[in-house]
């Protein structure tokens, strides 16, 4: 399993939890947990943000990615 398969399968948890947190937000009536499920969303928000920067990253500047890209198919 390279970084890359584990980054992308962090980034499908993250927006899952992002999905639960956001869920949760809009399906109570308790403004407390309302804004606690909302500020949690945002930071699960930062989360998939970072991952999915660094992904990118990976992608563009890792050689052994580059090669898997060009490979004949």
């Amino acid at each position: 399993m390279t970084v890359q398969t584990d980054i992308q399968k962090n980034v499908a948890q993250a927006q899952s939890m992002l999905g639960a947190y956001s869920m949760a937000a809009s399906s109570t009536q308790d403004q407390m947990a309302k804004k606690m499920y909302q500020e949690l969303a945002q930071d699960m928000q930062r989360h998939v943000d970072s991952l999915n920067a660094r992904l990118s990253y990976l992608e563009k500047n890792n050689p052994m990615y580059q090669q898997q890209q060009q490979a004949p198919q």
